[in-house]
């Protein structure tokens, strides 16, 4: 009876974690594309596509693109 009451409570502690917050790809797009572009509207883009534009990033960088 316990562990049933502990395997809910578990069960109800992962949906909470997982239904707020934002990505880790979608934080890291936001920085990859502020420190590119420094607009807040192509950063909200790219927080929306996430891992797609974290790869997009990494296969485009440009040679002398360092960080500042």
């Amino acid at each position: 009876m316990i562990l049933a009451e502990l395997a809910t409570i578990t069960e109800q502690a992962t949906e909470t974690v997982t239904q707020t917050g934002i990505g880790l790809g979608s934080a890291l797009a936001v920085v990859c594309s502020w420190q590119r572009n420094r607009s807040i509207l192509w950063a909200i883009l790219a927080g929306i596509l996430s891992w797609f534009y974290v790869i997009y990033f990494a296969f485009t960088r440009r040679p002398g693109e360092t960080k500042e």
